[in-house]
């Protein structure tokens, strides 16, 4: 018996095969999970997450979507053993884009006033 991790899940493996213990679950929405995304939502919104998908985890489009993630997941009250975070970030994530009841526009548009906070705050830091 052995403890193998293996896509941000830790397997416990026994003769009879792996069962999962602990998912993916981070303190904040990871950069990881940004690609899961992709098929929740409608055209714009996987356009947007394919363009997203292509950067580095420290750029500030990334950093961007991950605080409107943060937001809409409600990352920051969850707790480590409640049922959202044993299902782990990507399954809590997928599951609040699909149970949004605004348009793909709506989010893009939070994606948008999140992109501009965050490029001024770069612009400071730059200057």
């Amino acid at each position: 018996m052995r403890a193998v991790e293996n896509e941000h899940i830790l397997y416990y493996c026994d003769c009879k095969g792996k069962v999962a213990l602990y998912t993916d679950n981070e303190i904040l929405f990871p950069h990881y999970a940004i690609p899961a995304l992709r098929n929740t939502r409608g055209e714009k919104w996987r356009r947007l997450i394919d363009s997203i998908s292509q950067k580095d985890e420290t750029s500030v489009e990334v950093i961007a979507l991950m605080a409107v993630m943060i937001e809409l997941n409600g990352c920051l009250p969850c707790e480590t053993d409640s049922y959202r975070a044993m299902r782990g970030c990507t399954a809590c994530a997928q599951q609040t884009l699909r149970r949004f009841k605004g348009s793909d526009e709506e989010l893009i548009s939070a994606y948008k006033v999140s992109l501009a906070k965050f490029q001024q705050v770069d612009f400071v830091f730059d200057s």
